[in-house]
């Protein structure tokens, strides 16, 4: 497997899972409009990528087409299992804990986490 992405890394990715593949001007276009950064910038990172294999190229005319070559949800499992070791001690609760208590959650959110706690529950003693 890929090693995981840095935040620069995983912001082309966010931009390239949403539209399934981009030119580098495309994902420049984006990422400008809330950052400043040059399309150069933007061009290396994407070439590194390709040699990291996050990524892959596809030659279409004069333009690359670039298309992420990892799935979001192991990415995702990946960096939350990263993080869950690396501050919290490997412990589920205390990540939870933490984001109940420093994130905003709506009522919607709320009644969503209760069902999958439910069904984990389930789960458990099922096994």
């Amino acid at each position: 497997m890929a090693k995981q992405p840095t935040t620069s890394e995983l912001e082309i990715l966010n931009i390239l899972w949403e539209k399934e593949c981009a030119t580098v001007r495309e994902v420049f276009e984006i990422i400008s409009e809330t950052k400043s950064i040059t399309y150069t910038t933007v061009l290396k990172l994407m070439q590194i990528m390709t040699e990291k294999d996050l990524v892959e190229r596809e030659e279409q005319g004069k333009a690359h087409l670039y298309r992420a070559k990892i799935a979001q949800t192991e990415t995702q499992k990946g960096l939350v299992s990263e993080l869950l070791e690396k501050v919290f001690r490997g412990s589920a609760m205390q990540l939870v804990q933490h984001l109940l208590e420093t994130k905003k959650t709506s009522p919607q959110e709320m009644k969503e986490i209760r069902k999958m706690i439910q069904k984990a529950e389930k789960e458990a003693k099922n096994e």
